[in-house]
């Protein structure tokens, strides 16, 4: 038989986490502080930040070693395997390769265990005893109520309330690891209050839970904020994907001509491709490529500038490709893909020319998972579907290029909790959202007088 599992060892766990900003052609624009508009230091972080994860922010070392208490708690997933989608090969017809990473595998069914074990140590390790976040489909809320369990910490959960109400089941997972939480916007924050007062029937969305979450970490002394995605020290934890990937894809023996991720704040395509890119930067011809919602497409439709990470205007101003901090992304159920703007680790990399981008409509991003399912067993997870599409359009290009494509995709993490989404899609009641251009120029319009990223 040909083999579809590619496996590491325990001890093949990686020991350091990739620092890309090591590599970077061109150094990220500094972060500025909303009121002086001068760069922040890290004593402007520290009330919502431990140090350790403000000096990782700014680290350039290119490896960043992992504490051995990290690296035993990934033992419980840690690797993931590295399947060959053979049937799916032959279910498209193609010629092209196609591996995936599948991330399901971790307890929480997604990547984001990787930074939320990460995240929760550090703060726990500093004496913080309680975490305030965001979530919008729910992974990430269910990754940090673990890892909170284990750190011994509470967890406070925003959930955006779209989501909260598609994807009850989320609530309860949190909820079974002791976590507190809320659809956001909520009663429990002058940012949720405000909100419902000026839309009182408002879905909600990551900018506004970002808001709740900074304000009841800056207003209780015990607590700590803790992002999912966007922040460099996250994308710096999600690179044991990466690392570990390459090692499988030399037991396969042979190396991708492709890396594809879904894209939102972008976690899990940067912990996938950084690694690579890593290579790219260094003369190699792979193509990373990320993938978004049409309906929220920050690298393909909106504008690189300084912006606010969050609604309500409490986060420093970010160097970052946005829609506008004030975008209220359609309802669609890929919720972890809902943010208006994108890391400026990934938002740098793209205007240097190393990350495509792509963007997909709800449906036909569906029927793609409707086809991997029915040829490899697993329900993606909406967000890891929109990869999926890419993946599909890339092996049609290599049946007509005459030449095999070795493609390589991250399944960042299981659809076990959308069934509603799947039974929406096949019973012909999901519908594609395009996203108006006038709503993206007006919220962008609301910063036009914000600094100019390099002025």
């Amino acid at each position: 038989m040909e083999p579809v599992k590619f496996l590491l060892s325990e001890d093949e766990i990686p020991t350091s986490y990739y620092n890309i900003q090591a590599d970077m052609p061109t150094p990220l624009a500094p972060v500025l502080h909303p009121g002086t508009r001068q760069p922040i230091g890290p004593q402007d972080l520290q009330p919502i930040f431990p140090m350790e994860l403000i000096l990782q922010e700014v680290n350039k070392d290119p490896f960043v070693p992992i504490p051995e208490e990290i690296r035993e708690v990934y033992q419980l997933f840690r690797p993931t395997p590295l399947f060959r989608a053979r049937r799916f090969e032959k279910r498209l017809g193609t010629s092209a390769h196609i591996y995936y990473k599948y991330e399901g595998a971790s307890p929480a069914g997604s990547h984001k265990l990787n930074t939320a074990l990460a995240q929760a140590y550090f703060n726990a390790k500093e004496g913080v005893k309680r975490l305030a976040t965001e979530t919008g489909a729910g992974q990430w809320g269910s990754a940090l109520s673990m890892a909170c369990s284990f750190f011994g910490l509470q967890c406070k959960v925003y959930m955006v309330k779209v989501s909260f109400l598609q994807k009850p089941y989320r609530k309860s997972l949190m909820q079974t690891f002791g976590a507190s939480v809320v659809p956001s916007p909520s009663v429990d924050t002058n940012a949720g209050r405000n909100i419902l007062q000026s839309d009182p029937n408002s879905p909600g969305s990551l900018g506004i839970a970002i808001s709740e979450a900074i304000e009841d970490a800056a207003t209780h002394d015990d607590t700590k904020y803790s992002l999912g995605s966007v922040l460099n020290h996250v994308l710096l934890h999600q690179t044991v994907i990466g690392q570990e990937a390459k090692k499988q894809m030399e037991m396969a023996g042979e190396y991708p001509d492709i890396v594809i991720g879904c894209c939102g704040g972008g976690s899990n395509f940067s912990g996938l491709a950084f690694p690579f890119i890593r290579d790219k930067i260094k003369g190699s011809s792979v193509r990373a490529v990320a993938v978004e919602p049409a309906s929220c497409p920050t690298l393909t439709k909106g504008k690189f500038m300084y912006d606010f990470g969050d609604t309500g205007q409490l986060t420093p101003l970010i160097p970052m490709h946005t829609l506008g901090h004030s975008f209220v992304p359609p309802s669609i159920h890929a919720g972890g893909l809902r943010y208006h703007g994108m890391a400026p680790l990934v938002s740098r990399l793209y205007l240097d020319g190393l990350v495509e981008a792509k963007a997909y409509r709800q449906l036909e991003v569906f029927d793609a998972a409707k086809e991997f399912a029915r040829a490899e067993g697993i329900v993606p997870a909406p967000e890891s579907a929109h990869a999926i599409r890419a993946v599909i359009d890339e092996a049609k290009r290599a049946n007509t290029n005459g030449k095999p494509s070795v493609i390589l995709f991250n399944l960042s993490g299981h659809g076990h909790f959308d069934m509603q989404a799947y039974d929406d899609f096949l019973s012909g009641k999901l519908q594609d959202y395009d996203m108006p251009a006038s709503d993206v120029e007006t919220a962008l319009g609301l910063i036009k007088g914000f600094p100019a990223v390099g002025a």
